[in-house]
């Protein structure tokens, strides 16, 4: 998947714990950890919210894409989103 998470590397730089971020934001200490492993289709945006409020940072130091390939053709520009 195109999507990495990187929120290992802000607990990191933070100092914190998963299981102290969980308890913050309010999830299960399960749910970081899928979260920390790419494991999950999707996020929701108010816990997207409150770990950047939690970790002081930006959705983008937690999100990154990566294309699967340069050489994946992106889809033109009329092609319907889903």
């Amino acid at each position: 998947m195109p999507i990495v998470v990187n929120l290992d590397v802000m607990l990191a730089r933070r100092k914190m714990r998963s299981r102290d971020l969980a308890a913050v934001v309010g999830i299960t200490e399960q749910n970081i950890s899928l979260l920390k492993s790419g494991k999950v289709k999707g996020v929701r945006f108010d816990t997207l919210e409150r770990i950047c409020t939690v970790l002081n940072c930006q959705p983008g130091d937690i999100l990154e894409f990566i294309p699967a390939s340069p050489a994946t053709p992106a889809l033109p520009p009329d092609t319907p989103e889903f």
